[in-house]
């Protein structure tokens, strides 16, 4: 039984994007997700009945959308993985719509705070989400983070394998091109692992603008440049790390012209590739980069990639 602080989301698409949709729900929670989806009731009644006699109620449900029914508990965040959902299908290009029920939007956006503490990444970084006054940092650098409702706040495996790597290749003169930055975790993050600059860019308004919000809450804002548009159609210039925390069919389609975006030794890190999807990645890959460094970690794997020496 459902408990009462947990949070029911429903998102409803088409029909012919329940499939992709569910599978990317699938990716916000370990135990489960239940799909409503007439569009074929009486074939399919058939097809593993063989009966063509339906209930009246089971008639009369909408055959034109598809629900995609996912329960999260407060310690799973659930505010991190609905703007995970909505940042995903997004980029896929899905059409949806999200709602939330089980307890009031307010309770939904602060409840799950309780349960985000400061967290160690790498070994460098110590994120602190704003409301917690009370840490101990041990020495390592404090990223201070109040996501609101965009997608980046380490608590996700996708982020966490992004900041290790980053923690790995930043230089003091690195310039970074954050693509698809959320919250602007990565960016900010960036630079106080020592990157000169970094330009965050996100196709979600919301998501650009709690992104300089948390570069001023960082003094890092001189150094960052926040771009609204999509994927890279209005970033200039070239960069010494690229990172993308997308989904692979989005990284699949960035992989085509990111060289141009790269300067000749840049590292392009990727991550949100969930295990199953890493062959596809890695086969654009081939014969243009040699990849670096894998991180993996709950079935998401993260790359780390270089152009490959031409023979």
């Amino acid at each position: 039984m459902v408990g009462s602080d947990w949070t029911e989301v429903c998102v409803t698409v088409k029909p012919t994007d329940v499939d992709r949709a569910g599978d990317i729900a699938q990716m916000t929670v370990p135990y489960g997700i239940y799909i409503e989806d007439y569009s074929h009731l009486e074939q399919e009644a058939w097809d593993i009945a063989h009966i063509d006699l339906i209930d009246e109620e089971l008639l009369k449900k909408d055959r034109s959308k598809a629900l995609v029914h996912i329960y999260i508990s407060p310690e799973e965040n659930p505010a991190e993985a609905v703007s995970f959902l909505r940042e995903r299908y997004r980029a896929e290009g899905i059409e949806h719509e999200i709602s939330i029920s089980a307890c009031a939007e307010e309770d939904w956006i602060n409840n799950w705070k309780k349960y985000f503490k400061p967290i160690p990444v790498g070994k460098k970084l110590l994120i602190r989400p704003t409301w917690e006054e009370t840490y101990e940092a041990a020495g390592r650098t404090v990223l201070d983070l109040e996501p609101g409702l965009a997608f980046g706040t380490g608590t996700h495996e996708t982020t966490r394998l992004c900041l290790e790597l980053l923690e790995q290749f930043v230089g003091p003169s690195s310039e970074v091109l954050d693509v698809g930055c959320g919250s602007g975790i990565l960016s900010v993050a960036a630079i106080l692992l020592g990157a000169s600059r970094a330009t965050g860019v996100d196709i979600d308004p919301l998501a650009v603008k709690t992104a300089v919000q948390n570069a001023q809450r960082n003094h890092v804002a001189q150094r960052f440049t926040a771009v609204c548009g999509d994927l890279t159609d209005k970033v200039e210039g070239q960069y010494d790390i690229v990172v993308a925390n997308i989904v692979a069919d989005v990284i699949i389609q960035l992989t085509q012209d990111i060289d141009r975006y790269m300067k000749p030794d840049a590292v392009y890190l990727m991550s949100g590739i969930i295990d199953t999807r890493e062959q596809d990645v890695t086969a654009v890959l081939n014969g243009h980069f040699q990849i670096l460094e894998r991180r993996e970690e709950r079935g998401w794997v993260a790359l780390a990639a270089k152009r490959a020496v031409a023979p």
